[in-house]
């Protein structure tokens, strides 16, 4: 499947798009860093989707937008019960000893402190009985059911959106772990391009996907898409049942893929690989998804994962998570000739160089 995405408003930067890390298409983290320029009604478009955008918002921000919601609702209903009050002479009166002829709306409001307080004690139904509407006043009783109306409406819809908040299958997602870095490995004399994703929790994921997308910008100003299809060892359905340990995801790199030019060292400057994985909570059935990408500085040709499974004492099997970076060079086929070939190889870990060591036909060599 191929699709061509036109940005017209880079047309006049000598920049490459995709040419300095910074500035990839998606971190490797999985975040998005698209932005729309120069779009019509964005506000209006933000407005109508006030749930997502508190799904989407930080904690830190949905604090703040949970208390300034309630003391907004409580100050606006305050200067509503301080007008009511105003309105009714309620403010100058003894309201221990009022006129015969005179009917207080709301008791002990006399000032605007104590309208915010009688506001704030409605919303949370605190009731502490020093102030009290009459019921021989409309106005106050219809204001009242106002305000007990819209604030349940309130928190409602707050006390929802942090339930949605903690329990979206987005924060599962967190515990789903790429490899800094991917390889190129031969496999049976073929070449792999490999990357590790791992599940840091022990409860297990299922109906594990993978998908894959490069990103190329062209000439002429557009972003060419073009998928690319990885497989899990030697499983023929597209589905993993169960992921709780490290998995493996190859893609064969045959004179067909778009990755060919991996191989040849002619790798296009503008070029992201970005790989989204897809997975079922097992006690919830909600689908989670967590993404990363792959400049071409990180992917390590003739280099394999390091292996991280081990035994315990007891016979039980380990996952070694500090080689999960780990990268260790791959053997060079025997040479032909009889003088012994050497080869200077290194070991990454995160894409970074750590040690070096040669490689001949007779063995290593420090």
């Amino acid at each position: 499947m191929r699709t061509d995405m036109i940005d017209s408003n880079n047309t006049k930067s000598s920049v490459p798009l995709l040419d300095q890390s910074h500035l990839r298409i998606v971190t490797k983290d999985g975040h998005s860093t698209l932005q729309m320029d120069g779009t019509q009604g964005k506000s209006m478009a933000y407005l109508r989707d006030a749930w997502g955008i508190l799904m989407d918002m930080r904690w830190r921000w949905m604090m703040l937008v949970f208390s300034a919601s309630f003391v907004l609702h409580w100050l606006v209903f305050a200067v509503l019960w301080y007008l009511l009050a105003e309105m009714n002479g309620d403010l100058e009166l003894d309201h221990d000893a009022p006129p015969e002829n005179h009917t207080i709306c709301v008791k002990y409001i006399t000032s605007f402190t104590a309208a915010f307080s009688f506001s704030l004690e409605t919303q949370l139904t605190i009731g502490y009985g020093t102030m009290f509407p009459s019921g021989d006043c409309p106005s106050a009783i219809a204001l009242l059911a106002i305000q007990m109306v819209l604030g349940l409406m309130l928190e409602a819809f707050i006390t929802g959106a942090f339930v949605a908040k903690i329990a979206r299958p987005k924060n599962r997602a967190f515990s789903i772990r790429f490899t800094h870095s991917a390889v190129v490995a031969h496999t049976e004399g073929k070449p792999y391009l490999m990357f590790q994703v791992a599940n840091t929790r022990p409860s297990p994921l299922t109906s594990v996907r993978v998908s894959a997308i490069i990103y190329q910008e062209q000439e002429n100003g557009q972003l060419h898409q073009t998928s690319v299809d990885f497989h899990l060892d030697s499983i023929t359905f597209e589905e993993c049942p169960f992921f709780v340990f490290p998995l493996t995801y190859y893609h064969s790199i045959t004179p067909s893929s778009p990755l060919a030019v991996v191989l040849h060292g002619d790798i296009p400057r503008h070029f992201e690989l970005v790989v989204s994985l897809s997975a079922m909570q097992e006690g919830t059935g909600e689908t989670c998804q967590r993404r990363t990408s792959y400049l071409p500085s990180e992917i390590i040709l003739h280099h394999r994962f390091a292996s991280m499974l081990a035994r315990g004492a007891k016979g039980e099997y380990q996952i070694k998570m500090e080689n999960f970076d780990k990268t260790i060079p791959e053997l060079p086929a025997a040479a032909d000739s009889k003088s012994p070939k050497r080869t200077d190889m290194k070991i990454r870990i995160n894409g970074q160089h750590t040690d070096s060591f040669q490689i001949s036909e007779t063995g290593l060599t420090e």
